[in-house]
C-alpha cells in the first residue's frame, strides 16, 4: 500500500536547525522512498511498511541521541499536488 507521511521534528537542543538537517539527511538516503523538503515540513511518499521501518530507525537514532518531539500525519495514499482535485490546484 503506497502511503503518504508528513513529519515535523522538533529537536530540543541548542543545535536544532542542524539536528533537523541531519535527520532529513539519513531520510533521504533511503533510496525506496521519496522526500519532498518545505519550510514548515517534510513529506515522504512510499511503501507504508517501508516507510514505517524508516521513520522507525531514524527517529530512533534522535530519540537516543538527544530529545526531539516528531509530529506526524499519515495518509494511506500518495497525497501529493498532482492527485488533488483541479478545482484546489
Amino acid at each position: 500500500m503506497i502511503a503518504t507521511v508528513e513529519i515535523s521534528m522538533y529537536a530540543l537542543t541548542d543545535n536544532y536547525e542542524q539536528k533537523v538537517i541531519d535527520f532529513i539527511q539519513r531520510v533521504k538516503m533511503h533510496k525506496d522512498i521519496r522526500v519532498e523538503v518545505n519550510g514548515l515540513s517534510t513529506q515522504l511518499f512510499g511503501e507504508y511498511s517501508m516507510l514505517m521501518d524508516v521513520l522507525k530507525k531514524e527517529m530512533q537514532h534522535d530519540f537516543e541521541t538527544g530529545k526531539a518531539v516528531f509530529l506526524l500525519k499519515i495518509g494511506g495514499s500518495e497525497l501529493t499536488k498532482e492527485k488533488l482535485p483541479d478545482i484546489l490546484k
